[in-house]
């Protein structure tokens, strides 16, 4: 073989190589693949928006291949990276860790693969776009919801997961309301408190110890989620104080409903997820069609302002509970516990 003809069959098999190591196609515009890449499906809120989701992209013409990380972060980040070498058009990912995500999004975004962030924000990484709650709202809602029954007593601040950055906006949103009150004197916030991964059984601990630590001299207890209002519940019940402390929640799990109309919650936050989940998919959608998605703000990410898609939430109390039936969250007998 001539040396001009091994060049040539060097160069086609180098070609050939690198031909392969590309990620599969990208399906047509017209009918692509999203990978959705969520937290937990364990938790039974994203279970809803997963079946939302899918069903709101399959009607605008696209499939969706989902993954769930099961509140682990390297697994999330590998399952990511699978859905990145299978080809998919875009990534729509609620974040276990906010702050991990910058390698595997700079891979997504250098195949061209278009990045969303849903509910909760991606740090620290390039995304294009984010949509969620205003959830800065939700923590005001959350607050406003327990002053209304206890404008004056002893407060405990049970967040979220310290991972999860919506943890952190809900408190930012609790402390617009309680910190002028704190201020008064009307309030006293007497311990506050993260939840690892939201973890119930946690929730529970944390206030059993806040509980005996304040000799069971707290009115109101700030539980950034319906999760882990129902431990702190638990540990309350086991004091026969459930009921006599006012406790906040959110995201309309059912068994938090029924907490709710039972009269052991106090609220819940009620977000509509078909809402979320069709505005997410449209969103990735016409990024990957080229058009512009229904942005209506900005938010920092510490790299940069991401468009941001924001939903108002709603406030729940036993007065209005109906709302949830009406929009087909829930029947009349699921939340009676028929």
């Amino acid at each position: 073989m001539t040396p001009y003809l091994r060049n040539l069959l060097a160069c086609t098999l180098a070609l050939s190589a690198a031909l392969l190591a590309i990620p599969t196609a990208h399906a047509s515009k017209e009918a692509p693949v999203i990978g959705f890449s969520i937290d937990d499906l364990r938790v039974e809120r994203w279970t809803r928006d997963r079946d939302y989701f899918v069903q709101a992209a399959n009607a605008l013409g696209a499939k969706v291949h989902v993954q769930s990380a099961n509140a682990n972060e390297a697994r999330q980040i590998a399952q990511i990276e699978n859905l990145i070498a299978e080809g998919v058009d875009a990534l729509v990912i609620v974040p276990f860790n906010s702050k991990v995500l910058g390698s595997v999004i700079a891979k997504a975004r250098d195949n061209g693969i278009k990045v969303i962030a849903y509910d909760r924000l991606i740090l620290g990484a390039p995304v294009d776009g984010y949509v969620s709650f205003d959830n800065v709202r939700v923590g005001e809602m959350q607050a406003q919801g327990l002053v209304n029954v206890v404008p004056k007593g002893r407060y405990y601040l049970l967040g979220g997961a310290s991972t999860d950055n919506n943890a952190r906006l809900f408190r930012e949103g609790q402390m617009n309301v309680l910190q002028p009150l704190a201020d008064k004197g009307n309030i006293t916030i007497v311990g506050k408190q993260w939840t690892p991964e939201w973890e119930p059984s946690k929730a529970q601990a944390i206030i059993e110890n806040a509980l005996n630590a304040n000799g069971n001299d707290i009115q109101a207890i700030v539980a950034s989620n319906d999760g882990t209002a129902g431990g702190a519940i638990q540990a309350l019940a086991s004091q026969q104080l459930a009921g006599k402390v006012a406790v906040s929640g959110q995201d309309a799990d059912l068994a938090g409903v029924r907490r709710v109309a039972a009269g052991t919650q106090t609220m819940t936050i009620y977000k509509p997820l078909k809402s979320i989940a069709a505005a997410a998919a449209k969103a990735a959608i016409d990024l990957i069609q080229a058009k512009p998605p229904a942005f209506n703000a900005e938010l920092d990410n510490g790299k940069g302002k991401v468009p941001t898609i924001l939903i108002e939430p709603v406030l729940l109390t036993r007065d209005n509970l109906d709302l949830l039936v009406k929009d087909g969250f829930y029947t009349a007998e699921q939340i009676a516990g028929q």
